[in-house]
């Protein structure tokens, strides 16, 4: 069997990838809630930089960052063949260079960041949420 390859630039596909309300995020979010914490939802904290849910009042911005997409290091695949594996390696590449100058840069600003994992948020939800819970309760 051989392998199909879209180009990168064609892949309708590409387009229809949801960026918020994934099923990772949203079941963060109802784990969080249901520990009776409230939150804004992508809100722009500072320029360029909108985390995907923000306690504004203890100025915590929360990350949700899938494995794929933002390279995680156990289950990120790094596309090795095909003709758009150099392509999706540097996208990946410069994914994660942003995650990092954001979290800089929100630190910066005086807010704590915390980046939860696809894959954790998979194994346990209310784990990642106690942790976001702690993380809350301490800015008091």
């Amino acid at each position: 069997m051989t392998d199909r390859f879209v180009p990168t630039a064609k892949g309708s596909h590409l387009a229809a990838r949801k960026s918020t309300d994934t099923e990772p995020e949203v079941r963060l979010r109802k784990a969080v809630h249901s520990l009776g914490l409230r939150f804004r939802l992508h809100r722009q904290v500072i320029p360029r930089c909108t985390p995907d849910f923000v306690f504004p009042a203890h100025r915590v911005a929360v990350f949700v960052d899938g494995c794929f997409w933002h390279g995680c290091p156990v289950h990120g695949r790094t596309p090795r063949t095909g003709p758009n594996a150099e392509v999706w390696s540097r996208k990946i590449q410069t994914n994660r260079d942003r995650d990092l100058r954001n979290a800089q840069d929100l630190r910066s600003a005086g807010w704590r960041v915390f980046r939860a994992w696809e894959c954790d948020i998979r194994r346990d939800v209310m784990d990642i949420a106690i942790r976001i819970e702690r993380l809350v309760r301490d800015s008091d």
